[in-house]
Parts: C-alpha cells; structure tokens; sequence
C-alpha cells in the first residue's frame, strides 16, 4: 500500500492553502501506479519522490495531476520538501525534475519554509491569435485588460499565459468555457493561465485556471509564480532585488501566500512558502 501523505502549501492552516499528495518512497511506483494514486487523491497535483543515492540530499521528483503528468509543480514542491524537512531535518534540496534541475532551501521560520529556485524563467508577448481565443474561453474583453501590462506566455519549468486584469472586479469574476480553454493550453502547452490583478499596496492577486489537469482552479501555483517572475523581468520592471507577494485563491476560499523573489542578473527565480501536514 502506498503511503501518501496530505499537505496544504503556501499556508500555514490546513483549512486554507493548495492541497498536494506526497509520497516520499516512490522508487517502487512505475508510471500506471503514480497516475493511480494520484487520481484517487484528487488533488491537482501528488509528487513522486525517489532518492539518487543513498544518504544524499538528491532526489528524483515527478508530479501526476487526476489526469496526466506534469513536468514541474511549485506547490506540490514545497509540501515535498516540508515533509522531507520535517522527516530529516532542514537544509538545501536538489530535485531532478522533468523540467530540470531544482534547487530547494528549507528552513526553520517559525514554521519550516522552502525557497525554491526555478530553473532559468523566460517570457515572449503571446500572439494575437493566443490572446484572441484565450479571452474568448475566458468570456473576457480586451477592455478587461490592464493596458500596462502586455500579455505573455511565461516559462520557469513549465509555460503559462499570464493575462492582467483591469479590476479586482473583473478577476474576482471566474466563469470560462473549460472545454475551449482546455483545448487551447493542450495545444498551447500551458499549464496553467496566470490571470493577475496589481493591487496598490504592491501585493499581485491571482487566479490560475487549470482545466488541463482536470480542476477549475488551482489555489496556489509556484510554477506560475516563479514564471511570473520572469515576466517581470523580461517587462525591466525589476531593476534591482525584487520582493513580491502573490496571493491566490483568495476567491476560492483557499487564501495562499507566495514570496518572490527576482533579481535583474539572475535568470532564475525563487519562490518561497510554508506547508502543513492536513489531518486525517
């Protein structure tokens, strides 16, 4: 029987957060057995750890949403490397991803914390014909739109369209059409749609559609976030050390916080949150 542990990321409070399944022995698993285990948790994503070696702090991790694998998961990494932290104690992590080399700090915050660092983030303006059929699955309008922000699809692992909304109104209104939004990030490769609102205080909402992974809405996305990061940077809005709060599924009622980190001479970003064991 395989032994999956239950964690809620970037929270502190299991009643809030995103879920994600651990399996932290997952050498013995082969593909058909993790997307099994990882469609009867439900969650949007369970990872799949193994160790590289023994005695080392390398692993290999791979991530099933209820429907098919996934290449990176920023959520879903963090609840690992809490869990791997709470089980053998804090420190740096490498995990072998399928998207590549990732890089973990936890620490001792209060609570354990892990930092993530992406692989190297990049970001390219979507096409007009990316742009017109996502807002056309979103039930969105140009005029929806924040003018200051261009729209992109953001890599940092994984791809994502990042879309800025005019108001909190307009994101805090979800309704799209999942089969063609679907449709278009299968065809498209995105993960997931970063749609994001800049509130004044400096603080970034968001919302990230998945219906790739066969649920609504995620309610916390490291992936997204570290991408969004190199939005940022590819936009030269970071120049210097920057700090970003994202905060997501506020409108699902799973509120979830997420720390970024992005700096002008460096590609890669960091992404960083705290995880808790949920009961039961």
């Amino acid at each position: 029987m395989t032994d999956v542990l239950r964690y809620a990321a970037f929270t502190t409070d299991p009643a809030t957060g995103n879920p994600a399944g651990v399996v932290l022995d997952a050498q013995h698993l082969d593909d058909d057995d993790m997307q099994a285990v990882a469609a009867d948790v439900g969650y949007s994503e369970t990872a799949f750890l193994s160790p590289l070696g023994p005695g080392e702090r390398r692993f290999r991790l791979r991530f099933f949403s209820p429907r098919a694998e996934v290449a990176f998961c920023g959520h879903a990494t963090v609840a690992t490397a809490v869990a791997l932290a709470e089980r053998d104690g804090t420190g740096p992590l490498t995990f072998e991803t399928p998207a590549g080399e990732v890089t973990v700090e936890t620490r001792e915050d209060g609570t354990v914390v892990a930092g993530i660092t992406s692989v190297p983030a990049r970001s390219r303006p979507a096409t007009a014909d990316e742009l017109d059929r996502a807002l056309s699955a979103l039930r969105w309008q140009p005029a929806d739109l924040d003018p200051d922000w261009p729209a992109h699809v953001a890599f940092a692992g994984n791809e994502h369209l990042v879309l800025a909304a005019r108001t909190r109104e307009r994101l805090a209104d979800l309704d799209y059409d999942f089969t063609a939004l679907a449709d278009l990030m299968r065809e498209r490769n995105w993960t997931t749609v970063h749609l994001v609102w800049f509130a004044e205080d400096g603080t970034v909402h968001a919302r990230d559609p998945f219906p790739v992974g066969g649920v609504v809405e995620d309610a916390a996305t490291g992936a997204a976030a570290a991408a969004f990061g190199g939005y940022l940077r590819e936009l030269g809005r970071v120049t210097e050390p920057r700090r970003i709060t994202v905060v997501q599924g506020e409108d699902m009622g799973r509120r979830s916080e997420l720390i970024v980190d992005v700096r002008p001479d460096d590609p890669r970003v960091t992404v960083t949150g705290a995880a808790t064991r949920i009961p039961g």
